[in-house]
């Protein structure tokens, strides 16, 4: 059994065929897919695929970095009344992204401190996205008390000194099709951390693996990253699966979700 822990499967890039996108991840042995939220846009369908598939596609909730404008105080209360109906396992996808743009670096700040004050009302885990931000969020975080929270930076592209820190936080690792790519530099990083701090994720329909790069991803080629990382850590895909399977099990309630 596999989880994918970060997949977008009810974007409009898999209109045409999310039935057999579903089945073929699920042949494939992912059984559970944990759906990250983008803005209020995006609420209606996460949540009519969700509907569709209980407990195979599991919704989470939160502002993605992206999504944050001068209008954010109006997704945030957007959140905030999705929150109150219990229906998510955690808070995602949230965080900061300063690549391509810093005009609201200030209000990502606000946005992403708002939602650690959900997590503790609400004791979800947090999801998050750190794309050239992970220093900053580190900072953020280096704040409160040790361990009083607890997420996964999702598709880290980090170094390693850099993920010790976030585990030593409390954080697992996000490892996703990057690890494929030749010249990514993230092996010396996972091995460096070890099994127990690693969560599998697509990041559908993004960043798909090796031999599929610039095609479409989707949830079925998460077996691609269990395979490079099992050969990586020199063990069994089977034993790949089932440390990375327990890992998402202590981190998200999906017991709770389990139908």
């Amino acid at each position: 059994m596999l989880v994918d822990t970060h997949t977008h499967l009810f974007l409009e890039n898999f209109d045409a065929d999310i039935d057999c996108v579903l089945q073929d991840a699920y042949d494939q042995g992912v059984e559970k897919m944990l759906l990250p939220h983008i803005d209020s846009e995006s609420t209606t369908r996460m949540l009519e695929l969700a509907s569709r598939c209980p407990g195979l596609c599991i919704p989470m909730m939160g502002l993605h970095p992206g999504s944050v404008n001068e209008d954010y105080r109006k997704e945030l209360d957007h959140v905030e009344s999705q929150l109150k109906t219990g229906l998510f396992i955690a808070l995602g996808e949230i965080g900061m992204d300063l690549y391509w743009d810093k005009t609201f670096r200030k209000e990502q700040e606000i946005v992403f401190r708002k939602h650690l004050g959900w997590a503790k009302e609400y004791d979800l885990p947090l999801v998050i996205h750190s794309r050239n931000a992970v220093e900053e969020l580190i900072s953020i975080f280096e704040e409160f008390p040790p361990y009083a929270f607890r997420g996964v930076f999702h598709s880290f592209t980090g170094s390693l000194e850099q993920a010790e820190q976030i585990i030593r936080l409390g954080f697992f690792i996000g490892i996703n099709g990057i690890i494929t790519f030749k010249n990514s530099g993230l092996e010396k990083m996972a091995k460096g951390i070890g099994t127990k701090n690693i969560l599998l994720e697509t990041d559908s329909p993004f960043l798909a693996p090796v031999p599929y790069r610039g095609k479409r991803n989707e949830s079925a080629y998460l077996t691609y990253i269990a395979m490079k990382l099992a050969d990586l850590y020199e063990i069994s895909i089977e034993e790949m699966a089932e440390i990375t399977t327990q890992n998402a099990y202590k981190l998200f309630d999906i017991i709770k979700f389990k139908q």
